[in-house]
C-alpha cells in the first residue's frame, strides 16, 4: 500500500486522517481496563518520563494519554511515518520527526541527534516523551540504546506501556505489527519506572537496556492476557 501511495503528501495525509478516524472507532467500540488500576496516580511522582512502547504495537497508544498530559512522540520521516504522524497529531499528540537508534553512535544519523536533543528539551520543560524502544528495521522487540541514553542524559525514567485489543490482525512485518479491530475488549498495562544513572558505564547501560526490553515484554504480555488473548 505504501509503495502505491509513494511520497505523495496529499495521499499520505489522507491515509493518516483515515487511520485516526478508524482508531477512534476501535477505541469507542472496545471496553477498556487499566492495569494496575491506579497506574496513573502512581506515575505522578515520576513525571515527566519517557513512555516506551514496542513498534508495531503502537497504533492505539494515543489512547493511553490522559487529557492533561503533554505528550510528544518521536516518529520517523518514512512514508509509514508520515501516516502515523498525521494520525498521532490528530489524536492529540505533539510530534518530533526523527528516527531512533539501536547503537549509541547511530544517534547522529537520520536526524537522530536533532530528535534526541528535542526529546531532552521536552522532558526538561515537563513534557512526556513517547518513543518506540525498537527501531526500523529491527530486530523487533530488541530495545536500542537511544531510549536508554535519553533517560541517562535527562535524568528521567523510562516507563513501559502497552495497549492491546482482543480482536486484531497480525502482519508478517519486521515489527510483528498488530492492527487493532473494533467491537471487543481492550487493556492498558503499565510497568515500573526504570531510572538510568547519569554516570552509567557501558555495563550499566546494558543492564538498563535489558530492563526496558523485559519491562516491555511483560506489559505487552499482560495487556493481551487482560483481553483474553495471548501475546501479540
Amino acid at each position: 500500500m505504501l509503495k502505491k501511495l509513494g511520497r505523495n503528501p496529499a495521499l499520505l495525509k489522507a491515509a493518516g486522517l483515515l487511520l485516526a478516524a478508524y482508531l477512534r472507532l476501535v477505541r469507542k467500540t472496545n471496553s477498556m481496563v487499566i492495569d494496575p488500576p491506579d497506574a496513573y496516580e502512581r506515575l505522578q511522582p515520576h513525571r515527566p518520563f519517557i513512555c516506551a512502547m514496542w513498534h508495531g504495537q503502537h497504533f492505539m497508544m494515543p489512547f493511553t494519554r490522559p487529557d492533561d498530559w503533554d505528550v510528544h512522540v518521536m516518529i520517523s520521516r518514512s512514508a509509514d511515518g508520515e501516516i502515523n504522524a498525521t494520525a498521532a497529531e490528530k489524536l492529540g499528540l505533539k510530534l518530533i520527526r526523527a528516527s531512533g537508534s539501536q547503537k549509541s553512535y547511530q544517534i547522529t544519523k537520520r536526524g537522530g541527534m536533532r530528535g534526541f536533543i528535542e526529546g531532552l528539551r521536552v522532558l526538561k520543560e515537563g513534557g512526556i516523551m513517547a518513543l518506540t524502544a525498537d527501531v526500523p528495521k529491527g530486530p523487533a522487540r530488541v530495545a536500542g540504546q537511544g531510549i536508554v541514553q535519553m533517560a541517562r542524559y535527562s535524568g528521567r525514567p523510562i516507563v513501559p506501556f502497552a495497549i492491546a485489543t482482543s480482536r486484531f490482525l497480525s502482519f508478517n512485518s519486521w515489527d510483528k505489527a498488530s492492527l487493532n479491530l473494533p467491537f471487543g475488549r481492550a487493556a492498558i498495562a503499565i510497568g515500573e519506572p526504570i531510572y538510568v544513572a547519569n554516570d552509567a558505564d557501558d555495563a550499566a547501560l546494558e543492564v538498563a537496556r535489558l530492563a526496558v526490553e523485559a519491562g516491555l515484554n511483560e506489559v505487552t504480555a499482560r495487556a493481551y492476557a487482560l483481553t483474553g488473548k495471548r501475546h501479540g
